[in-house]
């Protein structure tokens, strides 16, 4: 929609996280001919991020599948996301990833990403993978992000935001 809202495939409206997509960051950057092109969108509840996906051929693992490895940087790119669009940068330390459900290549995908608790330097965040179609978990992670030093927040702030945010 031009309105930058998306519908869900529950039939709610989103809002679109105004972030820069100027660069070649293999997750959300439009200058990598190679990367997923992922736009995210602030959650319903309030909390978190999700960005669509459709895995294409060029995703695959064994036939008719996503790899495993594109599985977890569309994880990681939200759960990243989820603490970037508050302002936070921060850098994944530890993830943990489990496998629930094959994710077919050519169907629809949600990935999202949320915060669990700030511990101050360390961050807990979780996200999922679901079937567009009618909500089915794929894959879900754990994370442990580690906040970067505020020198470098700033300028990643500006890289990727262009802005302060509140």
């Amino acid at each position: 929609m031009a309105d930058g809202t998306v519908e869900s495939g529950n039939g709610e409206g989103q809002e679109r996280l105004e972030a820069r997509d100027d660069h070649h960051c293999f997750g959300c950057g439009r200058l990598n001919p190679q990367g997923l092109g992922l736009t995210f969108f602030r959650a319903s509840e309030g909390e978190g991020v999700w960005a669509p996906f459709k895995p294409a051929q060029v995703h695959e693992g064994f036939p008719g599948m996503a790899h495993g490895g594109i599985i977890s940087a569309l994880l990681d790119e939200a759960m990243a996301w989820a603490i970037s669009s508050r302002g936070i940068w921060a850098v994944t330390g530890t993830m943990t990833v489990t496998y629930r459900k094959p994710v077919e290549t050519g169907a629809p995908i949600r990935a999202s990403g949320r915060l669990v608790e700030d511990r101050g330097r360390k961050l807990l965040l979780a996200g999922e993978l679901r079937r567009e179609v009618d909500g089915l978990l794929l894959a879900e992670a754990t994370a442990t992000f580690v906040r970067v030093p505020e020198e470098r927040a700033r300028a990643w702030q500006e890289r990727y935001l262009g802005a302060e945010t509140g």
